[in-house]
């Protein structure tokens, strides 16, 4: 979707719709400014409008060039939020598709935000709000829907249109993380997912090393070794890397991504509806930080980052891991396997385990790691973990930040020490899984026994594909992280001036 910025009159932009972002006290009189603009069928209308956050106007102009005028309401304007113009953006996406407008206007309403973190907002919300996965439709083309946006502004501003800019790549990148989600199991094997990742590399300006089996073997990575047992595909290893000349960090901040292209448990099979059916998502950690990358490459953030991806698929071949195996990991560390399903943290603690090696000066990783996160918080809001040590308050601030501003929320648990007692075993160093309770928090623990450096732990299992419709998350994949990191990593670049 192409992306401008204008300070065009509203009555005089050419779109087929004009999307009017409009508070509570803006409402039925207050809309006097548009009755000028676009004659007196916004007058026989306002009447209907309320300024409600949610609430939608559609009107036919009598005057201007805009084929039709959408108003949509943002509530007090005391509590509108970049989050709340994002919806709004969301809710004239459907309006467009819906009427078949290529051509798209939206005004930057006049509010207490700063322009950029405006305009940012309101092409996030349009361009995720217009996604549509049609890939595998025969009848569907990839021209059905809007095509080109214009942000309006009244005067020249260069945080609006920078803003706008910020939007649109992170909104890219976001849809990029989709599209793997959402994409056949079949189409994604490690091996395809790695040629994806090489792709993206080049075309967005990082490096990508992918390893195969024979170097997975010699770096002793046990954990996904073992998970690609019952698989009749080879694991890869993918190392990602952005470190442009004038990075500010001296050590690499690494984005740890879980790859488990599909899941079906294993020999601890799932079952089918409402579980394994969904599981081509269970890579939703890789195509975050794939996502990221393609986005603060796109940037030039001034930071050296690395990006860690271990894939397979988790199947149940006759050569499979079985409940009673002890595997030895990547760090030396032996772990008592009492459920193949809970394969994301092997992986997982292989690929921690590795990031040593780069000295980093922190680490994120991401993962669809347990239904315990889900039943925690839903489909709103991700659970995030870090050491429970004097810097933990600190890490976990940063993290909420970044999730308040990007819209990808995150909220914390606790990592008591007294959550490890679950994973005690009694013939290896410890067990993969620990009891019912608390199991979002005993897999973050689990990961913890393979790090000994500044860590963060987000669970996306809740968050990361979604059955049901929101205002810019589609059915299916949402991408949910990638804006997260790419925050994560912007103030992390400030902080480093």
């Amino acid at each position: 979707m192409k992306v401008s910025v204008s300070t065009i009159a509203l009555s005089e932009l050419d779109v087929d719709l004009l999307v009017v972002p409009a508070t509570e006290e803006e409402s039925g009189d207050g809309l006097e400014a548009l009755v000028a603009s676009f004659g007196d069928a916004v007058v026989r209308a306002r009447s209907d409008f309320s300024g409600e956050s949610g609430e939608t106007l559609i009107i036919y102009p009598e005057k201007g060039t805009a084929k039709r005028l959408l108003v949509v309401g943002l509530g007090e304007s005391m509590d509108v939020t970049a989050e709340r113009l994002r919806q709004a953006a969301a809710v004239g996406a459907g309006v467009a598709i819906r009427t078949r407008s290529e051509t798209v206007g939206i005004g930057v309403p006049k509010l207490d935000l700063d322009g950029d973190m405006a305009s940012q907002a309101l092409v996030e919300g349009f361009m995720l709000g217009s996604y549509r996965f049609t890939r595998y439709q025969t009848d569907v083309s990839e021209d059905d829907g809007p095509q080109r946006l214009v942000i309006q502004t009244e005067e020249q501003d260069k945080l609006v249109r920078r803003g706008a800019d910020r939007g649109r790549i992170v909104s890219e990148a976001v849809c990029s993380a989709r599209d793997l989600i959402n994409m056949s199991p079949n189409d994604k094997k490690p091996v395809l997912l790695s040629r994806a990742i090489e792709k993206s590399g080049k075309k967005n300006g990082f490096e990508v090393s992918v390893w195969d089996k024979e170097l997975i073997e010699e770096e002793g990575m046990g954990g996904l070794l073992a998970v690609n047992m019952g698989s009749q595909d080879p694991p890869t290893f993918n190392v990602l890397e952005f470190k442009p000349e004038n990075a500010r960090n001296d050590r690499p901040l690494v984005l740890v991504g879980k790859g488990i292209v599909f899941d079906t448990g294993g020999l601890s099979l799932k079952p089918t509806k409402d579980s394994m059916d969904y599981m081509k998502s269970d890579m939703s950690g890789a195509a975050a930080v794939i996502g990221a990358f393609e986005a603060i490459a796109k940037m030039d953030l001034p930071i050296h980052v690395v990006g860690l991806i271990p894939a397979t698929d988790n199947r149940p071949g006759e050569q499979a891991y079985v409940p009673g195996d002890v595997i030895k990991m990547h760090s030396g560390a032996t772990v008592e396997v009492l459920n193949t399903d809970a394969e994301g943290r092997m992986v997982l603690a292989d690929a921690l385990s590795y990031a040593a090696n780069f000295s980093p000066d922190i680490v994120i990783d991401i993962a669809t790691l347990t239904g315990s996160a889900a039943v925690a918080m839903g489909d709103q809001a991700a659970p995030v973990l870090t050491t429970h040590n004097s810097k933990a308050a600190e890490r976990i601030e940063a993290m909420v930040r970044a999730g308040e501003a990007s819209g990808d929320r995150v909220h914390p648990l606790p990592m008591y020490e007294e959550y490890k007692e679950q994973l005690k075993s009694e013939v290896a160093d410890l067990r993969n899984v620990g009891g019912r309770e608390g199991g979002c928090i005993t897999a973050a623990k689990f990961l913890e026994h393979f790090v000994d450096y500044p860590w963060v732990h987000v669970d996306i299992a809740g968050v990361a594909f979604t059955h049901k419709a929101r205002p810019y998350r589609p059915i299916g994949g949402t991408g949910f992280g990638v804006r997260l990191l790419v925050e994560f990593m912007r103030a992390y670049a400030e902080s480093k001036r």
